[in-house]
């Protein structure tokens, strides 16, 4: 039966004859025994597929549309139409229920524009606001994102799905006794591996089940442990590194064609003393604006800390830069589009480094940040720290806290300690000091609005969000 139906308007004691007048734009609606009045253009503003647009397409003249729902939700979603923003007055209501509701009208993806849309990520405005809890003993080990503010997390054997609203909560059980890495693929689907576990799966996180295993057939016949997931969208990446830790390459598969293998690059079979082809790559992060693939990895020995930076070209399989780590090699390295460049934390110094990709060859292309004698010091000052860009900004932490570089735009003939030249970046610290100087942060990532954190020893995950309306 369909959720709404003709009745006279006389049967309800209004004393309205018609619904619209002919020359008119005003709309009523009964809606659980409550007359609202509308336009046909707020109405529109709901979308084709929507129960709305049903409503604004077939009125008449001599009857007023009954919809058998909860009025004053009604009231609020028809705010959420006329302004693009949740009213007040939503606070009164569970997200949850305003969703289920949103869904009938078929308006759920304005909700979503309205409390996790990427465009309201406001880097200084971050506040934690909410603690999202998991089950068993278990520290969170990997966490991944969807860009509309769903999070899963990979704790022990486990992974925990959180939706968009952070209300709905499932769990499911992996074959992996511990997971290092994680890919969101979709809202449902992700990539995970580990680095003591044979093989790459695509899991459905509704089914709990496993849509494919993906292995990498080296030469010695063993297994091939995971150490790095990327994505373009269109292809997928992985760093596997055989058992006997003598090979190692990136596999390319094709995420539209069932994960079907494309190339293979980097492949790299060691012999002897080769220390440069024994370092896996363990971080993958693709770069739209120049479609190239960057690659990196890091190695402990005893000559200290070496590593090498690649950027490979898909279509040929060379690379068209590298930057070989011999000197405060990078503890955690980030590619940033918008900013166009590349971003490190020096595992000896801790401090954060650039490299403009605008200078893509160049040798002695990073420039530090921060206090360049500490370049040096030996220390190691840099070991745990995490670095991530997203938007114009990027992110590093150093124990509990977080430091927020942004680039400031400076006349092109300024040059200075804080960049190259035309170049200036800035740093500042966010949150309230008593948010942060916690445990130590072990991972975190961006989705929708928000940021997600997770600490050493803690069993819940914390969201940081920037303010929205409504809630």
């Amino acid at each position: 039966m369909s959720p709404f139906v003709g009745s006279n308007p006389l049967s309800y004691g209004f004393r309205h004859n018609n619904n619209m007048d002919s020359n008119s734009n005003i709309v009523t609606i009964d809606v659980g025994g409550h007359l609202f009045q509308t336009t046909k253009q707020t109405l529109n503003q709901a979308g084709s597929k929507s129960l709305f647009s049903t409503i604004s397409s077939n009125l008449d003249n001599d009857s007023v549309p009954f919809i058998d729902r909860d009025p004053e939700i009604f009231s609020v979603l028809l705010s959420l139409l006329r302004t693009g923003n949740l009213p007040s007055k939503a606070k009164n209501f569970d997200i949850q229920d305003l969703i289920f509701e949103a869904r009938f009208y078929g308006v759920e993806q304005l909700i979503w524009n309205s409390q996790s849309n990427p465009s309201q990520f406001e880097p200084f405005d971050l506040e934690k606001s909410l603690l999202l809890p998991l089950t068993g003993r278990d520290s969170p080990s990997a966490i991944s994102t969807t860009e509309n503010g769903s999070v899963q997390v990979a704790h022990g054997c486990k992974i925990t799905s959180f939706d968009w609203s952070l209300k709905r909560k499932s769990t499911i059980l992996t074959q992996f006794p511990a997971i290092d890495s994680m890919l969101c693929l979709n809202s449902t689907t992700v990539a995970v591996g580990a680095t003591d576990f044979s093989g790459l799966q695509i899991l459905d996180l509704v089914k709990g089940s496993v849509k494919k295993n993906l292995n990498w057939e080296n030469v010695t016949k063993s297994g091939s442990t995971v150490q790095a997931i990327g994505t373009s969208g269109e292809f997928l990446f992985t760093s596997f590194e055989s058992s006997r830790r003598n090979s190692n390459c990136i596999m390319v598969y094709d995420v539209n064609d069932d994960f079907k293998p494309v190339t293979k690059i980097g492949h790299y079979e060691i012999f002897g003393a080769e220390l440069d082809s024994a370092i896996p790559a363990t971080k993958l992060r693709w770069l739209p604006s120049h479609n190239l693939l960057m690659s990196a990895g890091s190695h402990s020995g005893p000559s200290g800390v070496l590593g090498n930076i690649k950027f490979w070209d898909l279509r040929s399989g060379n690379t068209v830069w590298e930057i070989k780590e011999n000197v405060d090699c990078f503890s955690d390295i980030t590619v940033s589009d918008n900013s166009s460049g590349i971003f490190k934390v020096g595992v000896h110094s801790g401090e954060v480094f650039h490299a403009d990709l605008r200078n893509i060859g160049s040798e002695n292309a990073w420039i530090c940040l921060g206090d360049q004698r500490k370049v040096t010091n030996g220390k190691k000052e840099g070991i745990g720290c995490k670095i991530e860009s997203h938007g114009n900004q990027v992110f590093c932490t150093k124990g509990g806290n977080v430091e927020l570089w942004s680039e400031v735009l400076m006349d092109g003939s300024i040059k200075g300690r804080f960049g190259s030249e035309g170049r200036v970046f800035r740093k500042n610290y966010m949150g309230r000091a008593k948010e942060f100087c916690g445990n130590q942060i072990t991972h975190f990532s961006f989705g929708g609005n928000r940021m997600f954190v997770t600490r050493k020893d803690q069993q819940f995950v914390e969201v940081w969000q920037s303010s929205v309306r409504g809630f």
